[in-house]
């Protein structure tokens, strides 16, 4: 597999086979994508891999959190910003409908929509699960170059035949994932991602998101 093929054929897998992924795969997979580019070569990122009853353990705790409060816990580093563009609220909104309309489950029926979203925090029964972890005192850049990391691994994800999902939902539930992973006083859990073989029968793992024209992004002068 070359790399345009894996940018072109990643997209966020949603279902899983019950498959495990060997530790001496997942370590090779996290050393690889060290290559990942990074400022000054100060690699901000940490990760914490978990499987098994170490995964299942933070299952449980999203479980008991969001049982108390659904819209999860203070947070001053919102998953979305205040301002979003009209393009970017279409864009968002198109890839929901796309995949509630892949599952069948129509507007009206917010009660299938909840419980469905709830899968996120199950991991979408994905056998690993990958947290990141930044020092809250970083700067943008810092932020930028741990999401070139992320789609680093994401691609050689691709390349093993792996599937992946970025869950920033994550972020809702951070004083609560600092207090369990032990995190030091200034780390945080930046988001999660889900990782493991996709389940290629699944019809979530259908939709495949629209991008913007070329002309709606780039400029190119000088030619």
């Amino acid at each position: 597999m070359d790399v345009s093929q894996a940018v072109k054929q990643r997209s966020s897998t949603r279902a899983y086979l019950d498959k495990a992924l060997a530790e001496s795969d997942v370590r090779d997979w996290l050393n690889a994508a060290q290559r990942a580019p990074s400022g000054g070569n100060l690699q901000p990122w940490r990760v914490i891999a978990l499987a098994g009853d170490a995964k299942q353990a933070v299952i449980d705790l999203a479980a008991a959190k969001l049982s108390e409060n659904p819209r999860g816990e203070p947070t001053d580093r919102p998953i979305y910003p205040k301002h979003i563009t009209d393009a970017q609220k279409a864009h968002r909104f198109a890839v929901g409908e796309g995949m509630y309309a892949k599952l069948g489950i129509p507007r009206e029926d917010k009660a299938s929509r909840l419980m469905w979203f709830s899968r996120n925090f199950r991991f979408f029964d994905a056998p690993l699960a990958v947290f990141f972890i930044l020092d809250e005192r970083v700067g943008h850049g810092q932020w930028a170059h741990t999401g070139m990391f992320m789609q680093t691994l994401a691609l050689l994800a691709e390349e093993r035949g792996w599937g992946t999902c970025m869950q920033e939902c994550w972020g809702v539930l951070r004083p609560s994932l600092k207090a369990h992973f032990g995190l030091n006083e200034h780390e945080m859990v930046y988001c999660g991602m889900s990782v493991g073989y996709p389940d290629k029968d699944a019809v979530v793992n259908s939709l495949y998101t629209e991008r913007a024209d070329l002309a709606e992004f780039a400029e190119l002068r000088g030619f």
